[in-house]
């Protein structure tokens, strides 16, 4: 009752409103991996950038069964901004719906990289669609379910919410799921490479003076081939763990080191480190001893 003496009838419906928006936000997320495994945006995009819905119904890879439920997800798509949607004329008999259209936000999402790509307005480099299955696969969802959970206590070893889902630390499940850290070091390479494509061409700067790069757990190596590339008197380097970079061949004149970057960093003019979620305090401390360690021959 304090709530309502205490709030406008127009800020308890806009309170209701967030309140339903912020339940069913986790949709979003489903809705947006959905679209990118079924391969909306690249169905899309290999239609000129535009597309019926009785075109997608026939070159997506949905059964005949579940057809009918496609047009609430593509609008569903359309309100949170993945889509655009153009209406079909009034009065249009042969009308199917109107036509989808690719956003600014959809086209992260083709995986048709290059000119036929451009063409259409996307961005020719590689798609954002690897980082949206890496970030929505069943490991972090299944840690997030476990949240609450976890603030409310449990076993003392299970420091992490997704310790206490799976039993072990991230980096220990992807090692003992291969195709898993594929689709994760897939997802983080694919967004390294947009980010250093907008690096390379705004703040080359920064790579002045720079002789040799070791790129601390970098992963398939697509940052580290990027500066390479640029940047052809930077030797580069990438420092990842075995299950990561074993397989990897050295290309397009970057070098793989297997090691740990908790033990030792290998001496070089610069060392990068890519951060994409929240370390622990512990964790910083030991990548900046290390780092420290790693540069102070040349200084």
């Amino acid at each position: 009752m304090a709530a309502k003496a205490n709030s406008s009838p127009s800020e308890l419906v806009q309170a209701h409103v967030d309140l339903w928006n912020l339940t069913y936000s986790y949709h979003k997320s489903m809705a947006l991996q959905c679209a990118v495994e079924l391969g909306i945006p690249t169905a899309i995009h290999r239609r000129g950038g535009a597309a019926s819905l009785p075109d997608l119904l026939a070159t997506l890879p949905v059964p005949q069964a579940r057809k009918p439920h496609l047009p609430r997800l593509m609008r569903f798509l359309v309100v949170t901004g993945v889509l655009a949607l153009d209406a079909a004329p009034a009065g249009d008999a042969g009308s199917s719906g109107g036509v989808y259209r690719l956003t600014p936000l959809s086209r992260l999402l083709v995986d048709d990289a290059g000119a036929g790509a451009r063409a259409n307005g996307c961005t020719g480099t590689a798609s954002l669609a690897p980082f949206v299955l890496a970030q929505t696969n069943r490991y972090h969802v299944g840690a997030a379910m476990r949240l609450s959970e976890w603030f409310r206590g449990g076993p003392d070893g299970d420091d992490t919410p997704f310790r206490m889902a799976h039993g072990t630390d991230q980096w220990d499940a992807w090692r003992r799921d291969p195709e898993v850290n594929k689709v994760f070091m897939d997802g983080l390479g694919a967004d390294s490479q947009l980010t250093m494509d907008f690096v390379v061409t705004r703040c080359g700067e920064v790579f002045d003076g720079v002789g040799t790069l070791v790129d601390v757990g970098g992963g398939n190596g697509s940052t580290a081939r990027a500066i390479a590339r640029a940047f052809p008197h930077v030797r580069c380097s990438v420092l990842d763990l075995a299950h990561v970079i074993g397989h990897i061949q050295p290309s397009d004149g970057v070098q793989y080191i297997v090691g740990d970057m908790m033990s030792s960093i290998p001496p070089a003019d610069a060392v990068l480190l890519k951060v994409t979620y929240t370390s622990s305090y512990l964790v910083i401390t030991l990548l900046t001893s290390r780092t420290m360690h790693a540069l102070k021959h040349f200084f």
